[in-house]
């Protein structure tokens, strides 16, 4: 059923709100942007039709405050909210306040998000699908005596992952029993402070495996996929720099990926943008599912840069009761992307967090390259969220040429005041493994204890 939508409220902030916020003009809607006191002042609230401040600083008590944001959203008079990603993106109880609250959720059904967003109900889902899974437990552990008998049934090392969140957060690789029995409690410690559910389950370690995820779009009857994203430079299980498509993915095998993400999200209906995340073994060729992110991904531009799809837009359609426009047969490759996270850290002190005044700004352009960021001249970044200042991205006929183009617009962004993470991806650009694609999940953790020093600006 179709849903009569003219003004979306965004309950996000940073670059992602400016980004949902250009896709919402573009189809002609209104556009409210929810502000923390220390947001008053960013973009997403310059750009936006109207703002409304939802709370202090702190996330807990703004961005991350339930009945704060759905009563802004309702007095704002919006017919829909947008969650972006991070924040209650995947919150499966602000989805359903929000439906209660008479507005149209841009993502999942409040149902998909609770079964796909926990990471042991997901994987239970993706079983049933036929989808290939790492070797582990087949649900939550509750008990040291219910993980020793997984660990002694598929043998060390093995990966304590948390059942709600992600992020890297609650993530331990254990080695042994001794450091299995220390890991835990440290691991569910952390996963109940970053998402009130302290759940683990455990899954075999692979440890030479690369990080290759799938996007797709569902309107809850017909799923499509976008092809897949290459995610392995990594530091602390935390994204840096992503590709479209997986260079080193032979065609047969991108064809099962892909098609194994499709039959996932047509088995829950899904509706929305979402990601399906893979390990890929180069060695066997084999790929195991991770995990879903039943909402936008920080990534998503390289995607739309090789196929040619705004996905945020197309989400929204399909939030307001569209069916999906595009045949899986209209969706093709082309060309290569690259996107390298701009942080505001300084990474040869060990990416010690950096905001401040933004002095001087210079934007690269020319063709294929964009720049989805949060900043403006005069802007002072705030201490009080995730430090991406925002995405550049590219992309050139094939990888060759994309890796030239982007060491060419890193030498051109410049952001005076703050330290970035620039001089990191210029670093990268030039070493002779990424160039060949010859990394893993934990190549830039041992690259960068060698090469730090040449990450400064």
């Amino acid at each position: 059923m179709t849903r009569q939508v003219k003004s979306l409220f965004v309950a996000n902030r940073g670059e992602i709100a400016v980004r949902i916020i250009r896709a919402a003009r573009e189809l002609g809607l209104k556009t409210i942007q929810a502000h923390s006191l220390a947001d008053a002042d960013s973009l997403a609230v310059r750009l936006a039709d109207e703002a409304v401040n939802i709370g202090p600083p702190s996330a807990a008590k703004s961005y991350l405050n339930i009945e704060a944001v759905v009563a802004a959203a309702v007095a704002s008079g919006a017919d829909a909210l947008h969650p972006g990603y991070g924040f209650l993106a995947e919150n499966a109880r602000f989805a359903e306040a929000v439906e209660a609250a008479g507005l149209v959720f841009v993502g999942p059904t409040p149902q998909q998000i609770r079964m796909m967003g926990d990471k042991v109900s997901a994987l239970e889902a993706a079983i049933r699908a036929g989808v290939p899974t790492v070797p582990g437990s087949k649900g939550r552990v509750e008990t040291p005596e219910a993980a020793g008998v997984v660990v002694d049934r598929i043998g060390f090392p093995v990966m304590i992952k948390a059942s709600a969140g992600g992020g890297g957060r609650g993530i331990r690789v254990a080695t042994s029993r001794d450091e299995f029995d220390r890991l835990m409690p440290q691991a569910s410690a952390e996963a109940l402070a970053a998402f009130g559910d302290g759940g683990l389950y455990i899954e075999k370690f692979i440890a030479s495996s690369r990080h290759v995820e799938v996007q797709v779009l569902g309107d809850g009857h017909d799923v499509v996929h976008f092809y897949e994203r290459e995610c392995s430079l990594q530091r602390r299980r935390q994204k840096v720099w992503e590709e479209a498509p997986a260079a080193m993915l032979p065609a047969d095998v991108r064809a099962k990926l892909c098609q194994s993400a499709v039959d996932l999200a047509k088995a829950v209906n899904y509706r929305g943008a979402g990601t399906i995340e893979y390990l890929y073994d180069e060695t066997t060729r084999d790929f195991y599912f991770l995990e879903m992110n039943t909402r936008i991904q920080v990534e998503h531009p390289v995607t739309e840069m090789i196929t040619g799809f705004d996905l945020v837009r197309e989400m929204i359609r399909v939030a307001m009761g569209e069916k999906l426009r595009m045949k899986q047969s209209d969706i093709v490759i082309r060309g290569h992307a690259i996107e390298c996270r701009i942080n505001a850290e300084d990474p040869t002190k060990n990416f010690m967090p950096a905001p401040g005044l933004i002095e001087s700004l210079v934007v690269p352009g020319g063709a294929g390259v964009r720049f989805d960021s949060l900043l403006y001249q005069g802007y002072t970044v705030p201490p009080f969220y995730d430090s991406l200042l925002g995405k550049l991205i590219v992309w050139d006929e094939d990888r060759s040429a994309a890796i030239t183009r982007m060491a060419r617009a890193l030498s051109e962004l410049k952001i005076g005041g703050v330290k970035t993470t620039r001089g990191l991806h210029l670093a990268l650009a030039s070493d002779p493994d990424v160039q060949a694609a010859q990394f893993d999940t934990q190549f830039l953790e041992h690259w960068l204890e060698k090469h730090s020093e040449q990450c400064g600006e």
